[in-house]
């Protein structure tokens, strides 16, 4: 039965299949498209190629075409820039070159990471292991887990506190005789909310030393990697995962940290390479263009970012009111601002704000197509409605204070215009 919702307008997403979801948002494109005026605020989707980055990546596209598995020339200037690149990203997380193994991005190094530790223990066959994440996991993790609990792994999925945390004696709490991993997100990619690390990989380490049996951690720090500390020795972490497109390189690319002697067991089977952890021919212009990504991160930026990300949500709470902040202020990336607007759905206020060429999102850009509440949300404030009518804005090294007060401006009135039609707001 189609579900109708009287306070919408005719493009919400509730009353919609995929296909006239595409058929809407391409229509509602082209009248943003109209009006000339275009702002991006959805960097934790995507962010765009870099000029630099682009300018490092094309000649590996062009001129500079080899296998790097070839012995001849063109193969080996293709084998130089890998090997650069994995220097670069070395250097960047403080770690060796040969702990660097290259992937298509995020979502296959979280499941190299979960399945490529975990499975051994499975097919050993002498105890059931026992993974420790959160509720609130990218989706590339928590279906992997799922995944895994399906076919006799055993998870224990933590809940976050109110402002989107998971402690560090919670945890701690979960760990049992059977635990070989603990994955918990550096960022989280729907708030914002940066997780304490560096003290649950401490507090692993002090467990380890009483432990026959190793207890690994992984984080996913695809959306930490150009604002937070990814020296790996500081967050005391065996692997880590970064997604080239979130900082400035072309979508599918990415890599894993694999700290030395961590037990791993590969997902791609083919060829050699990646020292036999990753099978098939090195994205090589991609690979170039994440090295280049990295060394063009910059911490100034950052504070800026911050700066403007503030101004952005002190402006919303104050001019728009029954709004509120999903998640932590405090422990928060720089780039993120998440409100949930009472009374409306969160799809409607999206599409209105494509109208007048704002780009944000309700979510993860993985799971836009689907009807579902954001489970980070919902596993937060146990309310589905707050979930449904969130909106998710991330900024970027190209956002412009001139940008957030038009989103502001344009904010007000749609809100506005969307309770007014609401049989839930009372005026």
């Amino acid at each position: 039965m189609e579900r109708v919702y009287p306070h919408t307008n005719k493009y919400s997403l509730s009353n919609m299949n995929n296909k006239t979801i595409a058929q809407s948002s391409s229509s509602l494109r082209k009248k943003s498209d109209n009006i000339g005026v275009r702002v991006y605020l959805d960097y934790a989707a995507t962010a765009p190629v870099k000029k630099e980055v682009l300018e490092a990546m094309l000649p590996y596209l062009t001129e500079k075409f080899g296998n790097p598995s070839s012995l001849h020339s063109f193969g080996q200037e293709a084998r130089g820039a890998v090997d650069d690149a994995r220097r670069k990203i070395a250097s960047f997380l403080n770690c060796d070159i040969s702990e660097i193994v290259f992937t298509s991005g995020g979502t296959e190094s979280d499941n190299m990471a979960i399945k490529g530790l975990v499975l051994p223990f499975f097919y050993q066959g002498k105890t059931k292991p026992h993974v420790i994440t959160s509720q609130i996991e990218h989706h590339a993790v928590i279906n992997t887990c799922k995944m895994l609990e399906k076919n006799g792994v055993e998870v224990t999925y933590l809940k976050p506190n109110l402002d989107g945390l998971i402690e560090v004696k919670n945890v701690k709490a979960a760990i049992k005789e059977n635990t070989v991993l603990v994955s918990i997100m550096y960022v989280n990619n729907e708030i914002g909310t940066v997780q304490p690390i560096r003290e649950i990989g401490k507090m692993l380490e002090v467990e380890n030393r009483n432990r026959k049996n190793r207890i690994y951690f992984h984080t996913d720090a695809v959306q930490a990697t150009q604002y937070q500390n990814m020296n790996v020795d500081y967050l005391h972490v065996d692997l880590l995962t970064i997604s080239g497109h979130k900082i400035g390189s072309p979508k599918g690319i990415g890599t894993l940290y694999l700290k030395k002697n961590t037990p791993i067991i590969a997902m791609m089977h083919g060829g050699e390479q990646e020292n036999n952890r990753r099978a098939g021919t090195e994205n090589v212009a991609g690979i170039v263009a994440l090295g280049q990504a990295v060394e063009l991160i910059n911490i100034k930026s950052a504070k800026k970012i911050e700066k403007l990300r503030d101004y952005f949500i002190d402006k919303i709470l104050k001019e728009i009111p029954e709004t509120e902040l999903n998640g932590s202020k405090e422990n928060r990336s720089p780039n993120n601002a998440n409100f949930y607007f009472k009374y409306i759905e969160g799809e409607s206020i999206l599409l209105n704000l494509d109208l007048v060429g704002i780009a944000a999102s309700s979510g993860s850009a993985c799971t836009s197509q689907s009807l579902e509440p954001s489970h980070v949300l919902v596993s937060i404030y146990n309310d589905p409605q707050r979930a449904h009518g969130s909106i998710r804005f991330t900024l970027g090294d190209k956002t412009t204070k001139k940008e957030i007060d038009y989103t502001v401006e344009k904010l007000k009135i749609i809100v506005k215009k969307l309770r007014d039609m609401s049989p839930l707001y009372k005026k």
